[in-house]
């Protein structure tokens, strides 16, 4: 096709403004593989980029979509051939490249996953950059020396798509797991998803001291600024926090103290430029660890002309767990 359908981030005067077009296929940015996409997804900064409300958007115009899946159409480069079934998250798509809330998507295959045994393309959208991140928090966790055996684990922004996520890994690994949310009427779903206790996010998003009672042995914080202070501060002795989100704000007002008086360590996750072999391991891990029954109780599936609405509604915290987007309507 000589065009297809997409969702264009426009810059105006004063905003931006996103809306669905026929894109040409001649615009497409340069890269050696070609991907008809099925399926996309709705991230956090998805609808940070559709809304306008923070400038991850660098370069107009934009088709943003920071997942995508689906099959090669056309590829010179050396790992892959038309008809493999693929998956995309980070490098910039979306945000400095166009991205995958479209038909049709032209990158670089050394960006390019290829689509693990056990998934398929609305599945890896169920989980996206959301479940990767929490999987790459895991990892890192376990490259740290952590185990159940040490205590329990600490979720923020459980009901989130990290959270959620983040909440089914632990739980599979052995933790016991507490997540925190500020939506207790989401209690049981995350109880579904293998949360033992539920805390409110109230008790940590406050600030507080600089060191507190030592609660879990580690924690995946989606949430930063006060949440990610308070979780470093009740953090046992040796323990571990990785820290993958933004959802309250950047800061981080805390003190040495949890890192020199308990020998906390923070762990630093990134998802976009996370280089080739432990992202494939991380996808083969998701493949493999996560029970598709509960990929399932997370998701909510709606069509492509929805998308632009689900940006909105995922900033305002209307929208748990994972939101997959129906490409070919």
């Amino acid at each position: 096709m000589s065009t297809f359908k997409a969702i264009r981030i426009d810059k105006g005067e004063t905003s931006s403004h996103a809306s669905y077009v026929d894109f040409s296929e001649a615009d497409l940015m340069d890269g050696d593989v070609t991907v008809r996409v099925s399926h996309s997804s709705i991230n956090y900064k998805d609808g940070l980029a559709i809304t306008g409300k923070s400038p991850v958007v660098r370069r107009f115009p934009m088709i943003p979509g920071i997942d995508s899946a689906g099959i090669v159409e056309a590829s010179t480069h050396k790992d892959f051939k038309p008809g493999d079934a693929v998956l995309l998250t980070g490098w910039g798509v979306g945000e400095t490249h166009l991205g995958g809330l479209a038909q049709k998507l032209r990158v670089k295959g050394d960006w390019l996953v290829p689509m693990p045994k056990g998934l398929d393309a609305h599945s890896a959208m169920a989980i996206g950059t959301a479940g990767f991140t929490a999987m790459l928090s895991l990892l890192a966790l376990e490259r740290h020396g952590m185990t159940p055996a040490h205590g329990s684990a600490l979720v923020t922004g459980a009901a989130g798509g990290v959270g959620s996520v983040a909440t089914a890994l632990l739980h599979k690994a052995g933790y016991h797991v507490i997540a925190s949310t500020g939506r207790p009427e989401e209690s049981e779903y995350l109880f579904g998803l293998g949360a033992d206790e539920i805390l409110d996010r109230a008790t940590l998003s406050e600030p507080g001291r600089p060191l507190g009672k030592e609660r879990w042995a580690c924690a995946i914080d989606a949430v930063g600024s006060h949440t990610l202070a308070n979780a470093l501060a009740q953090t046992r002795y040796g323990g571990a926090v990785a820290a993958c989100g933004l959802a309250q704000g950047m800061d981080l007002p805390t003190s040495v103290a949890p890192f020199i008086l308990r020998g906390i360590s923070l762990l630093g996750i990134d998802s976009v430029m996370c280089p080739q072999p432990l992202r494939r391991a991380a996808w083969q891990r998701l493949a493999t660890d996560l029970d598709h029954d509960k990929i399932a109780s997370l998701t909510i599936d709606i069509p492509f002309s929805q998308a632009i609405e689900a940006g909105a509604a995922i900033l305002s915290g209307k929208i748990r767990g994972r939101v997959v987007v129906k490409i070919d309507e």
